[in-house]
């Protein structure tokens, strides 16, 4: 036996899988109901525990196809029924023959629902994952031990040390990004559509970032508080106006930082695949994919937005206008800057895992480059 323990002293009982010992982190939870190798190899799950929702988790195995990333970046995995089948088409390894191969503890058995039903009324919390055989006090001191999510810069953990260059052979525009933790599902829709595509560590100066003559700035998703990134967002308030910047995820709250607007921590998140946002341009609801801790806060500091109408805001590069809000909470999912060349989303067009409602947002972005 094993147990999840939370900092509020919340126990969840199961049984151990995936590799041996203990793990602690941030719990959260996602409700994709398919994608669990894509969702621990995403570097925004850095640091964290991650609670599936849907009940059977590695029905159909994991394969290279399946990496968002080059290492799992979740810490921990929490399931209601884990299955370690390997004989689907395309499975290299099963589910838990490589949680274990990875050194990642997990669980199984657990009543997630329970679970995701006190994390939704208490907030995500730090918590970790135990042997039945550590005393709860011990264990406590270990949650106790890790840091809480706000305030952490874990950019500098997933970032590249090098600058890498992918779809060289190209022709099209040459994106300069800067990599906070960058998926590869939204390299890969890049360099689909014909960009040259370049990853640059996210303490990389303006000056550098400048150099490389590029056709536009980009930034991703990634893991930690967009607040603890000061450095990132000094950057970009040299950068934003020289040339068209677009931002996802984290990147979205970073360049509204940069813009000068505010950030905040939500209760418990947005992680899944089945997230409504609007798109206040055309009205179209979306099902979206996201990942994320973090939000932007409304013009007048509120968290949520009642009005389905493109509010604006007045920021130091001008006036942006709202261009997406999410359905279930009335957070800002997305904005366009009115002066200067550039807007954001909250959420991941890029699915991986995930519907493709959204994917025409990159080739909005490409056609504003190729504007400019």
């Amino acid at each position: 036996m094993s147990y999840l323990l939370l900092e509020d002293e919340a126990r969840f009982d199961g049984d151990p899988v995936g590799a041996t010992g203990y793990v602690t982190g941030e719990v959260v939870f996602t409700t994709g109901m398919a994608g669990y190798q894509e969702s621990v190899t995403d570097p925004s799950f850095r640091r964290q525990i991650v609670v599936f929702t849907y009940p059977h988790i590695g029905n159909y195995g994991v394969s290279a196809a399946g990496m968002e990333s080059d290492a799992i970046h979740a810490r921990g995995v929490v399931m209601r029924s884990a299955i370690n089948y390997a004989d689907s088409p395309g499975a290299e390894m099963g589910w838990l023959d490589w949680l274990a191969q990875r050194e990642i503890p997990a669980i199984t058995g657990v009543d997630t629902r329970a679970l995701v039903r006190h994390l939704r009324d208490k907030g995500a919390m730090r918590g970790g994952i135990f042997p039945s055989g550590m005393a709860e006090t011990q264990a406590m001191e270990l949650v106790h031990a890790e840091e809480p999510m706000t305030g952490l810069d874990l950019a500098r953990e997933v970032t590249p040390r090098e600058p890498i260059l992918l779809g060289e052979s190209n022709d099209g525009p040459r994106i300069v990004a800067i990599d906070t933790g960058i998926k590869t599902s939204i390299v890969r829709n890049l360099v689909v559509r014909g960009a040259r595509v370049e990853l640059h560590p996210c303490t990389a100066t303006a000056d550098e970032l400048r150099a490389r003559d590029g056709d536009a700035y980009f930034l991703a998703n990634g893991p930690g508080d967009p607040a603890a990134l000061g450095y990132v967002v000094d950057t970009l308030r040299q950068l934003v106006g020289e040339k068209p910047t677009f931002g996802i995820c984290l990147g979205h709250q970073l360049l509204s930082r940069a813009v000068g607007l505010e950030t905040f921590k939500l209760p418990f998140g947005h992680r899944g695949a089945n997230h409504p946002v609007k798109d206040l341009e055309t009205g179209a609801v979306e099902i979206t994919s996201q990942n994320h801790g973090f939000a932007v806060l409304g013009p007048g500091g509120e968290q949520r937005l009642d009005a389905d109408e493109p509010v604006r805001w007045e920021t130091d590069f001008g006036a942006a206008q709202l261009s997406h809000i999410n359905l279930y909470d009335r957070t800002v999912e997305g904005l366009t800057l009115l002066d200067v060349p550039g807007g954001t989303v909250q959420y991941h067009p890029e699915a991986g895992p995930g519907p493709h409602d959204s994917l025409y947002l990159f080739d909005r972005f490409l056609e504003q480059i190729a504007r400019a």
